[in-house]
């Protein structure tokens, strides 16, 4: 489970509100789509959940490990896909792979086979020895999908994991994102692909100029219109209206 409690972000000084008083909770069993123009706030906010950024007030639980007080023992509770899959980049697959296993301290016997079945279902096993930065973006985009993936945390926290991905990719990151769910555990992600949000999000929350505008199941967002609308022309009026 994910606590986003009263989580405030301000820059210069003060005068940019990059994320206000934001309350949210992520379940135990769903997918959780965070939505939002570019510049609205989601990949600040994500940086505080994961401890790359502290909040200027409130507070994030990981189920329940507090990421300020308790860093260690929250990140241990979650894998981070970031937006730009740059990083790492002179080490091979196989190298950056075991890495992230030592981290997590995955055993030896584990890695390996979770390695496979990853590798395997993101077609990636032929370029493990290769260095990361003669990687494609999409390939780059995969092998930190992987690492995230790898030691098989209960929480999964995916900023924009589709870009760069081809379409069976997606598709089967889409697929275990539903299977990790299912298995009673959590996917928060933001993505501004609507069509993927309508289709696999159990609930969203949409973001706008640093304050959460709406959070719901899309039945509770088509109440709230009371037409039936898609939900791209549902985002558009909502942010527009603000």
């Amino acid at each position: 489970m994910l606590e986003i409690i009263g989580v405030s972000k301000s820059y210069s000084h003060g005068t940019v509100k990059a994320v206000n008083q934001v309350d949210l909770a992520v379940k135990n069993g769903e997918i959780f789509g965070f939505l939002g123009p570019n510049g609205a706030g989601k990949t600040t906010l994500i940086k505080i959940i994961t401890g790359i950024l502290n909040a200027d007030e409130g507070t994030v639980k990981i189920n329940g490990q507090d990421i300020r007080t308790n860093p260690i023992e929250a990140k241990m509770q979650f894998g981070f896909v970031p937006d730009d899959p740059n990083m790492f980049t002179r080490l091979t697959g196989i190298e950056y792979l075991n890495f992230i296993a030592d981290i997590y301290l995955v055993p030896r016997e584990t890695r390996q086979q979770r390695m496979k079945i990853l590798l395997d279902r993101f077609e990636l096993t032929n370029a493990l020895n290769d260095l990361i930065q003669s990687y494609s973006h999409g390939m780059k985009q995969k092998i930190v999908i992987i690492g995230a993936l790898l030691p098989n945390p209960p929480v999964w926290i995916l900023d924009e994991p589709m870009t760069g991905l081809d379409p069976r990719s997606s598709f089967v990151l889409k697929e275990m994102m539903r299977e990790q769910a299912d298995s009673g555990q959590t996917v928060f992600f933001s993505t501004h692909i609507l069509d993927v949000a309508e289709k696999v999000c159990d609930r969203i929350a949409i973001i706008n100029k640093g304050k959460v505008i709406f959070s719901g199941t899309m039945e509770e967002i088509h109440e709230h219109f009371k037409e039936n609308k898609s939900l791209e022309k549902m985002f558009l009026e909502l942010t527009e209206n603000e």
